[in-house]
């Protein structure tokens, strides 16, 4: 299925990039000490399947994408210090991949010569129950991550994805959020050690990388410092029984007045509540297009707790008990990403889902209820293009307790919910080039409603489009154009990475178009 040292040794005439990959893999095999270590070159015939198999944006997926030198799916921890090391020593960039859902392929596209390092075979969990913390890899996804911890303890979780399909080296790199975010916090806030490799192929804990790195990789942004190999993250109670329920609701039910309703209370109500809002586009009673709102909600308890708080924080939306489904935590991890169950959880184990689409994507924070007015100029853009989607993922309760530089994540008090911005499509260039246009504009539509000074944008949902550095940028060149896109991610945190990165990491061999620069020389 893939090419081992020895049968790749046997076989590197046939490699078509010349001496420097002949090179590259000998260094390999010298520094993985002859171990069996998964290489997949361009001439192998798993080598498209490898690739795209974990690539989750069609964008980055077409004839005229740049590829990979090889893929290198490591067994073990001595596996990513060969790659580093050889990567390093032969003039190749780096990209890692953990679960592939970088919205701009930053994970495993790059226009300079690059190889890709695979975390897929990395997806141990060991649960510490006595200790309250799990090990976690970080090529693991976080549904099998829950569904494994769950084996160990029904009533245990970690605060992390929505998605189950994201992988957990790049989720909890950028922070990452749940729906228990409003009751624990975000994964980084919650991370106690990690295991990384440095850009010397050095293996760093929390004691020898010091407190400035662990601080910038729990919300810093994947990339930047190193490769993440494993997590050590503190598990959270949830209790024996949740609900959910999903209520949906049109224009013609009144939807923008139950939105602009949900503003007032999302990030104030019991943090036992997590209701997010889902806007997309569907068809009316009428057969005409109308904007369809869904109020997708968990809550850590039963239907009879749950209701008196939905009766006196939003009446508005009548929810009614029979519109309440009682389930465990594991299955609530399936239930609000919307998978089929079919009445099980191993659905949490498939990488694969949902299925893959061309997607771009932007977001903002909201720290000021937008006006109905400002809904309905959102609904009339929606009706432009064919699948538009916003999501409202509500703040407050723990969101609350932390300060903006606790971890590089500073999205804290004060923010009422973010916005996910997305449209996707099919089709070839035409229709990109249209859609990403409307996006840009539904986006400068947005200004007077989110967040200024700076405008914030989630780092997790990469955005070329903020800006981006460049091979042939020198160091001020690449630190000004970083710290337009910097400031938007991270606040005043983006100072400290900088300097966390010059010490770490002085020679920038972990980058990509969005990764923490060094200062200028």
């Amino acid at each position: 299925m893939f090419f081992f040292f020895y049968a790749l040794l046997l076989s590197i005439s046939c490699f078509p990039s010349n001496a420097v990959n002949e090179n590259f893999l000998q260094c390999l095999s010298v520094q993985s000490s002859q171990t069996i270590l998964p290489v997949y070159t361009p001439i192998n015939t798993s080598f498209s399947s490898v690739l795209e198999t974990s690539a989750k944006n069609l964008r980055f997926l077409s004839p005229t994408t740049p590829k990979p030198r090889l893929i290198i799916t490591p067994l073990e921890e001595a596996h990513v210090q060969a790659a580093v090391l050889c990567c390093r020593q032969h003039g190749l960039q780096m990209r890692v991949r953990s679960g592939g859902h970088d919205y701009e392929g930053l994970s495993y596209v790059s226009h300079v010569p690059f190889v890709i390092v695979d975390l897929i075979n990395f997806r141990s969990v060991n649960v510490d129950l006595e200790g309250g913390t799990a090990w976690i890899e970080a090529g693991i996804t976080i549904g099998e991550a829950f569904y494994r911890i769950a084996q160990k303890s029904p009533t245990l979780a970690i605060p992390a994805a929505l998605c189950p399909t994201v992988g957990a080296g790049g989720q909890f790199s950028g922070g990452g959020y749940g729906s228990l975010m409003r009751k624990y916090g975000l994964a980084g806030d919650n991370i106690v050690d990690a295991r990384l490799v440095n850009a010397k192929g050095e293996i760093l804990n929390r004691e020898s990388m010091g407190e400035d790195l662990f601080w910038a990789i729990r919300g810093g942004g994947g990339g930047s410092f190193g490769v993440i190999l494993s997590w050590k993250i503190k598990l959270v109670p949830v209790p024996a029984t949740v609900t959910g329920f999903t209520v949906a609701r049109t224009l013609e039910q009144n939807a923008t007045a139950l939105i602009y309703r949900w503003q007032s209370f999302a990030a104030k109500v019991h943090e036992d509540l997590f209701m997010r809002v889902i806007i997309s586009k569907a068809g009316g009673s009428d057969g005409k297009q109308t904007i369809l709102a869904l109020f997708q909600t968990l809550f850590l308890g039963g239907t009879e707790r749950l209701l008196p708080i939905m009766k006196e924080s939003f009446p508005e939306l009548g929810l009614k008990p029979e519109e309440c489904t009682e389930m465990s935590w594991l299955q609530s991890v399936a239930y609000v990403a919307n998978l089929p169950t079919n009445g099980s959880v191993d659905v949490l184990l498939d990488r694969n889902l949902p299925s893959k689409s061309k997607f771009k994507a932007k977001s903002d924070y909201v720290t000021e209820p937008i006006p109905e007015t400002g809904l309905q100029g959102i609904w009339e853009r929606f009706f432009e293009v064919d699948s538009p989607l916003m999501i409202f993922t509500p703040y407050g309760g723990k969101m609350n307790e932390f300060s903006e530089s606790a971890i590089p994540f500073p999205y804290r008090a004060g923010t009422i919910y973010k916005i996910q911005h997305l449209v996707s499509w099919t089709g070839g260039v035409a229709e990109s080039r249209k859609h990403r246009d409307w996006i840009s504009k539904l986006y400068s539509y947005m200004t007077p409603y989110v967040s200024k000074s700076p405008r914030g944008a989630y780092v997790n949902y990469r955005d070329l489009d903020l800006g981006q550095t460049k091979a042939d940028m020198n160091s001020t060149q690449s630190y000004l154009r970083a710290k337009v896109w910097g400031t938007k991610y991270f606040k005043k945190n983006f100072d400290r990475l900088v300097q966390v990165k010059t010490k770490f990491d002085p020679e920038n061999f972990f980058r990509h178009e969005q990764s923490i620069p060094v200062l200028p020389s």
